[in-house]
């Protein structure tokens, strides 16, 4: 099926660090996984084609989760009014659009993510999914594909277990994260009517989970569109263009972006982070995680 779009770029917006589960098939052209879903999104200018799907599964789950109900224009309108630098972020990821990700997905997924590139990330998650995770039925790959386990579904996992999936140190985090969540101890669906502050604190609640994951589940998974993720190439941008270059503690960076960007804070980062990626900018300014 064809979905006109505008303010839209499938590449920028799987290639943005918001999410995994994705693979590439060609030029603006992938497969994505979500909820044990499976589709091929394709698209040629403004226009998207999206197979493995139907008119009800489109309306009812992909519309919401590639966030197309949602008025770009505005958000880029607003945040382009800050400075030239968001001027420029904006202009070159003109098309990203975050995401609406499975909450316990997105937990473990950026448990794992801790001093680990992207392709490892996307290495650990799809051997968790292997193991742990059920088969999706498609018509568009001869490639088999799993679905990210449930909580349910990892319940049986044990430390070791996961180690074997090559999470390393973090394995101890994504068992005590699938501990708290099977005694209640953090429930994840409470979330969503909390505030940014009361949701955060739950989620810290879980060994290795600190505010940068915290925020990130926060941002991908529940909208809140008023954190702002701080990773090694966020500290570069906001240092470089913000703070003369100069070391700046998270915190600090932290107070800025509330300042700043306000509720809009998490489109500003997703602006900022892809283009100091994508660029390189800043690398020799700041050499720490």
């Amino acid at each position: 099926m064809d979905i006109q779009v505008t303010d839209f770029n499938i590449s920028q917006i799987l290639e943005c660090g918001q999410i995994f589960r994705f693979y590439k098939i060609a030029k603006d052209n992938f497969n994505v996984i979500a909820n044990n879903k499976l589709i091929n999104i394709a698209q040629k200018e403004n226009v998207i084609t999206i197979n493995n799907t139907s008119p009800n599964e489109f309306n009812s789950f992909w519309r919401n989760y590639l966030d197309l109900n949602t008025d770009y224009s505005n958000i880029k309108s607003e945040l382009k009014q800050i400075d030239i630098n968001m001027n420029n972020a904006i202009n070159f990821g003109s098309g990203i659009r975050i995401l609406r990700q499975d909450p316990f997905e997105m937990l473990i997924s950026f448990i794992i993510s801790q001093n680990k590139s992207i392709p490892h990330i996307k290495q650990c998650i799809q051997n968790i999914s292997t193991r742990f995770g059920k088969i999706i039925e498609q018509n568009i790959s001869s490639e088999t594909y799993f679905a990210f386990p449930t909580l349910e579904e990892l319940q049986k996992a044990t430390i070791e277990d996961l180690k074997e999936c090559k999470v390393g140190f973090r394995a101890p985090y994504i068992k005590d994260a699938i501990d708290k969540l099977s005694s209640n101890e953090v429930d994840l669906l409470s979330l969503i009517n909390m505030e940014t502050n009361e949701a955060r604190a739950q989620l810290e609640k879980i060994k290795g989970v600190g505010p940068k994951i915290a925020n990130c589940v926060l941002l991908f998974a529940y909208y809140k569109t008023d954190v702002f993720p701080t990773d090694v190439w966020i500290k570069r941008i906001i240092e470089g263009c913000y703070f003369d270059g100069k070391e700046t503690k998270l915190e600090e960076i932290d107070k800025f972006a509330k300042t700043t960007f306000k509720d809009l804070a998490g489109f500003a980062q997703q602006y900022l982070f892809f283009y100091a990626r994508e660029n390189n900018l800043f690398k020799k300014n700041n050499k720490t995680a």
